[in-house]
């Protein structure tokens, strides 16, 4: 998938007739950096990367091919297996960190929450189920009934969805965090 990205980085680039060096520093990356992610020599943190799609113009989606929910009955997960399989609103980045969840009660994932340019208010929704969080990095605002909670890495919250609920980023760095919910909505 990175050398993929790269290509992309790469064509998007040459297409607006940018030099490694004019895109290195609208982004704040060095030049050789930008040359190697071209090649598919290092990786690339999503946030960085939202800053690269920004300056070429696309939205950050263009360099995530659509993945499939695996229906693998294997019940370890290594590291290199995790995969993007949504991205929200250029916001929320969602992987499944379970190769079994067709037939499992709850959802495993990680979540990268990239900042927003504009701070909004968050507004509380409710649903069926419970939802468990932890903060990996970064902060992360929470939303119960009328109150607005800080969580710092290592923190993490417990609770019924049918409170009125939500969580975001309020901060200028991205907040990453795992989140374990129920109801199951790919349990076939």
């Amino acid at each position: 998938m990175l050398d993929n990205i790269g290509e992309k980085i790469k064509e998007l680039r040459i297409n607006k007739g940018m030099t490694l060096r004019g895109l290195g520093g609208a982004v704040n990356l060095s030049a050789g950096f930008l040359s190697q992610l071209e090649r598919g020599l290092t990786t690339i943190s999503v946030d960085v990367l939202q800053r690269i799609s920004e300056k070429l113009g696309v939205k950050l989606t263009y360099f995530f091919h659509e993945v499939k929910v695996k229906n693998e009955k294997t019940v370890i997960m290594r590291g290199y297996e995790k995969e993007v399989y949504e991205l929200v609103n250029s916001q929320f980045v969602h992987y499944h960190l379970s190769n079994n969840i067709t037939d499992k009660d709850m959802v495993p994932r990680m979540i990268d929450i990239l900042p927003k340019e504009k701070q909004e208010r968050l507004k509380g929704y409710s649903h069926d189920g419970e939802e468990f969080i932890y903060v990996l990095e970064g902060i992360l605002t929470l939303v119960m009934e009328d109150r607005e909670e800080t969580l710092f890495p290592g923190d993490s919250a417990h609770y019924t969805s049918q409170s009125l609920h939500n969580w975001g980023n309020n901060t200028s760095m991205k907040t990453r965090i795992i989140a374990v919910g129920t109801p199951n909505c790919y349990k076939k």
